[in-house]
């Protein structure tokens, strides 16, 4: 009996185990498998720049030009990769089956494409075309005044724009030095290129300081811990993360004027995919960029520019605030800390306006709407300045216009909309039937920058919350039935809306 007795316990025993192990393997987590969240050991190492004091000892730089010629008796190379570089060409050419979106254009589009800062239209000044003096101030080369420049010419790079190293250089209309500039002494102490080399352009980018981006102004140019723990806390350079990768190559991309996404910088570059030490978190990862929980507001520091309506411009009113209302280019509104739109993002445009392309002027024009959406595997919710306008447009044929505004004849000089628009189509070679109107319009603009302190990261309740009041993300605008702490995670709703399809069927 006692035999007998201890078989069967054996046989229960076993039983169990034969159940509990799968159980138990389910059950208890598993050790992390990610790679230790080390960002530090992913920064590329800078060299250490020469020391140009005693090279230029007898020099006598008179233009920009002059100055390029020296640094192009050493660095031969520069000069070649920067004439194929976006900072100094301003385009990018795409293969037709490479365009976003469908295209109505009353132009035809040419294969191929031209985009990229010189080529594309904004909601901002509109387009560089025929108004470059003005734009080309931010230009990195020397003389672009017209559609006449030298693209081939080495001499016509601007070094100094993004080595000078004294704080000191100025650039002016055609991106020429101003006159005030010593070019010897600013010369004499060229080095890597700094934050407020990047930002003299791209902080102030559409007229002025943190116009366009939201995400980027002159409060990066020596930023407290709480604007920007990178380049605050830990004094990241912009090329940290906007890497050189040869020939005067960097990476990055930005939907403001490119079609594609091809070499973009991401936050894993340097950190793991999965940083958290709690997995909840880590779980959020292939839905949610990090922008999105670790930069919940932009504009920390300075105001940006959130609407400009063109239509207003052209008025004497009595208003002596220019972030309100100025003559020359009508209304505005500008805000601080502004709290992100959210939008499904796989670091493409789901289209793009080309100059020429028809549209519906009953409705909002969005310009670059990023593409993806709750189906695309690699789409996740990323944050977006949204910048609205009303600006100029052919009532006939229901495209956007490209007004003359900087110089002899244009806009800010004459207030002559008809003049203004007349001669910017007829640079594009665009139509023009004389009877204009103003159309609204819409431009994303990524969120990257401004990354705030982890303790201020947004909390699990600012977007789920528990009474189902409205949170900080609209779950049904991103396609969501609600809340996924309620109706089930983005893997769950796709489910649920297959099998609702298969049964419809």
């Amino acid at each position: 009996m006692l035999h007998g007795k201890k078989n069967w316990i054996i046989g229960v025993l076993i039983t169990l185990l034969i159940f509990a192990i799968p159980i138990a393997l389910v059950a208890v987590p598993r050790a992390q498998s990610q790679q230790i969240d080390n960002p530090r050991a992913q920064l590329p190492k800078h060299p250490v720049p020469t020391d140009h004091s005693g090279f230029f000892e007898n020099a006598d730089f008179k233009t920009g030009q002059d100055v390029t010629k020296a640094c192009l008796e050493c660095h031969p190379e520069a000069g070649e990769g920067m004439l194929h570089n976006n900072h100094f060409t301003w385009t990018h050419e795409y293969s037709l089956d490479e365009v976003p979106g469908i295209h109505d254009n009353v132009l035809g589009l040419d294969d191929p494409v031209r985009a990229g800062k010189g080529y594309v239209l904004n909601n901002f000044c509109i387009t560089v075309k025929p108004n470059w003096p003005a734009c080309t101030s931010c230009h990195a080369g020397y003389g672009w005044k017209d559609e006449n420049y030298d693209f081939s010419n080495p001499e016509h790079v601007d070094c100094l724009a993004c080595h000078d190293n004294t704080g000191l250089y100025v650039k002016t209309k055609a991106g020429l030095p101003a006159e005030s500039v010593d070019l010897v002494a600013v010369a004499k102490q060229v080095g890597n290129p700094t934050r407020l080399n990047c930002g003299t352009c791209h902080f102030r980018g559409g007229g002025g300081d943190a116009v366009k981006h939201g995400d980027l102004d002159n409060s990066l140019i020596n930023p407290p811990d709480e604007v920007d723990v990178h380049m605050g806390k830990n004094d990241m350079l912009c090329t940290d993360c906007h890497r050189y990768e040869g020939d005067h190559v960097f990476k990055g991309r930005s939907i403001s004027v490119s079609l594609d996404d091809a070499n973009q910088v991401h936050c894993t570059d340097c950190h793991s995919d999965k940083p958290h030490t709690d997995q909840r978190i880590n779980l959020h990862t292939t839905t949610v960029a990090c922008q999105t929980c670790h930069i919940p507001a932009f504009a920390r520091k300075e105001a940006t520019k959130t609407f400009w309506d063109w239509s207003q411009a052209g008025q004497d009113l009595p208003i002596n605030n220019p972030h309100v209302y100025l003559k020359i280019k009508g209304k505005f509104v500008y805000e601080r800390n502004v709290i992100p739109d959210y939008a499904w993002y796989n670091g493409k445009v789901r289209d793009r306006y080309l100059i020429g392309d028809r549209f519906d002027p009953s409705k909002e024009l969005e310009l670059n709407p990023p593409a993806g959406d709750i189906n695309d595997p690699n789409a996740k919710i990323f944050p977006f300045k949204i910048h609205h306008a009303t600006q100029p447009y052919d009532k006939k044929y229901n495209i956007l216009l490209t007004p003359h505004t900087y110089g002899p004849g244009g806009y800010w000089s004459d207030f002559d909309w008809d003049k203004a628009l007349r001669d910017g189509a007829e640079a594009f070679g665009l139509p023009y039937s004389g009877d204009y109107g103003f159309a609204r319009t819409a431009m994303y603009w990524p969120i990257t920058h401004m990354v705030a302190p982890a303790s201020e990261a947004l909390q699990c309740n600012q977007c789920h919350t528990p009474d189902g009041s409205p949170g900080r993300l609209d779950w049904k605008a991103l396609g969501y039935p609600g809340d996924p702490m309620i109706y089930g995670s983005r893997k769950a709703t796709l489910e649920t809306a297959n099998a609702t399809m298969g049964g419809s069927q």
